[in-house]
């Protein structure tokens, strides 16, 4: 698994000679959050792959749907062999995760917010 490595800011880093993670629980953190990022009907090529956000997850009445879908996703994720801690909470419009996951590479952790 390799992954170009993001900055704080979420751009693609260039310019640096290490600047792919691969075959590490950190590539594999990067895709989790990158799949988490992406919403259903966002990418062009194929409008059902993403993340359900405005009917799952988002709003009132998604208690019983929004951990299912995340955990979901993220177990979805290439390099991912399960979960090992989660927990989300909600804050006014902010929907946060945080997941302590097993990979092929060792354990990652994760950390997602929609607030961004």
């Amino acid at each position: 698994m390799k992954y170009r490595q993001l900055t704080a800011t979420g751009d693609y880093m260039f310019g640096r000679l290490n600047s792919f993670l691969v075959d590490t629980p950190e590539a594999v953190a990067q895709a989790i959050k990158t799949r988490l990022a992406l919403w259903t009907n966002e990418w062009f090529l194929d409008k059902t792959e993403g993340t359900d956000y405005m009917d799952k997850i988002l709003g009132h009445g998604t208690q019983g749907t929004r951990d299912a879908e995340i955990k979901s996703r993220i177990l979805g994720t290439p390099g991912v062999t399960e979960i090992l801690q989660y927990s989300s909470t909600v804050d006014g419009r902010a929907f946060f995760v945080t997941a302590t996951v097993q990979t092929e590479f060792g354990e990652a952790q994760v950390e997602f917010n929609t607030g961004n």
